[in-house]
C-alpha cells in the first residue's frame, strides 16, 4: 500500500510537470493563407492576433471574421491535441473519460 502510495505521487509530479510545459507552450495558426494569424498559449489564451493589411477591407468585414474565428479554432484545437497527447500518457488504461 505504502509503495502504491508513492507511485501516485511520482505520477502526480510528473502531470503537474506536463501541465507546466503545456501552460508554457504557444501554438500558432494561419488563415487564408497566412494573411491571419492566431497565437495561443497552453492555457488556451489567446495572446496575439496579426492581419496583413491586404485582409482588412471595410466592405468586407465578413471575410475577415470568418479567417479570425477559422484561426483561432485551428489553434485552439492544436491546444486540445497536444494536451491530450501529453496529459493522455497518465490516463492510459484508466477508464477515465473526460479527463483530458
Amino acid at each position: 500500500m505504502n509503495n502504491m502510495m508513492k507511485q501516485m505521487q511520482k505520477m502526480q509530479k510528473k502531470m503537474m510537470k506536463a501541465q507546466e510545459e503545456l501552460h508554457e507552450m504557444t501554438f500558432e495558426a494561419t488563415a487564408g493563407g497566412g494573411m491571419v494569424k492566431v497565437v495561443a498559449n497552453g492555457k488556451k489564451e489567446i495572446i496575439d492576433v496579426e492581419m496583413n493589411e491586404e485582409v482588412v477591407d471595410p466592405d468586407d468585414v465578413d471575410m475577415l471574421q470568418d479567417l479570425i474565428i477559422a484561426a483561432t479554432n485551428d489553434v485552439l484545437k492544436q491546444v486540445d491535441d497536444t494536451t491530450n497527447e501529453k496529459m493522455g500518457q497518465f490516463t492510459k488504461g484508466m477508464n477515465m473519460p473526460g479527463m483530458f
